[in-house]
């Protein structure tokens, strides 16, 4: 998020956007914190994955769908690890 010039305390704020709308789609129960390393690491996530053919996000809305997508994948992946159905 840096390279966009997004301070942290936005990357933050974002993240925890993206991960209560992640949160709220994927029906589960997640706390405040958790809400935020979703958004954070589901937004780095999916830019990878998209960078990879060749979509790009940019900016802070950029960011927040790319957190959702992000969260959503990592809840999914989550799941499956403990066994659970998606």
């Amino acid at each position: 998020m840096q390279e966009q010039g997004i301070g942290w305390l936005l990357a933050i704020i974002v993240g925890a956007a993206a991960g209560w709308v992640a949160e709220q789609i994927m029906k589960s129960n997640q706390g405040l914190l958790m809400n935020i390393i979703l958004g954070i690491v589901g937004s780095i996530v999916a830019n990878a994955l998209f960078s990879m053919v060749g979509i790009g996000f940019g900016g802070v809305i950029g960011y927040l769908i790319a957190g959702i997508i992000g969260a959503c994948i990592l809840i999914a992946l989550g799941r499956m690890m403990r066994g659970r159905h998606v």
